[in-house]
C-alpha cells in the first residue's frame, strides 16, 4: 500500500549542514508509519517522479543557505526550469516532469528549506543548523499531525 504522504529528504551527511534533511526525517519517520513514507537521497533525479504516484501530498525537505532561519515552508508548483538538464533537479522541476510523464498534475507539494551555514566535505552539523533542525522538526510534526486524512 502506498502511504498517502511522501516526505523526500535531500542531503548528504558528509557535507556539514547538508545533513539537515536526512536527520529531520530520521527523527520523525517512526512517528507516522501509516501516514507517510520517507525517502532520503543525495539529490533529486527525474526517476523520483515514480515515487510521487498515488500520493495525496509530497513534502520535499532540503538544507538551504539562502533562506531565513530557522526554516522556510511553502507550497510549490510545477515549473519548467533548467535544472532538469543537470544532475540535480529542483522540486518544482520534478513536479513539471511528473506532469510531462503522466499527463496530469503531481499531488500537492510543499517545500521545507532548513537554514544551513556550512556545507564542506567532512564538516559536522553546525550549532546554528542544529537549533534550526529542532524548530523544523517540530514544524513537520505539527504539519503531519494536522494534515487531513488522505486516502
Amino acid at each position: 500500500m502506498t502511504a498517502p504522504i511522501l516526505v523526500l529528504a535531500v542531503g548528504n551527511e558528509s557535507r556539514g549542514d547538508d545533513a539537515l534533511a536526512p536527520l529531520l526525517v530520521r527523527r520523525i519517520q517512526g512517528e507516522v508509519p501509516d501516514k507517510a513514507e520517507f525517502i532520503e537521497d543525495y539529490q533529486l533525479q527525474v526517476e523520483h517522479v515514480v515515487d510521487l504516484v498515488g500520493r495525496g501530498a509530497v513534502l520535499f525537505v532540503d538544507a538551504d543557505v539562502s533562506c531565513d532561519a530557522p526554516f522556510c515552508f511553502s507550497q510549490i508548483f510545477a515549473t519548467h526550469d533548467n535544472s532538469y538538464t543537470s544532475h540535480a533537479m529542483s522540486p518544482a522541476a520534478l513536479l513539471h516532469a511528473y506532469r510531462q510523464v503522466y499527463g496530469a498534475d503531481a499531488p500537492p507539494a510543499f517545500l521545507l528549506r532548513v537554514r544551513g551555514y556550512g556545507f564542506e566535505l567532512g564538516e559536522g552539523l553546525s550549532d546554528e543548523a542544529s537549533a534550526n533542525l529542532e524548530r523544523a522538526t517540530e514544524k513537520i510534526r505539527g504539519w503531519l499531525a494536522d494534515f487531513p486524512a488522505l486516502g
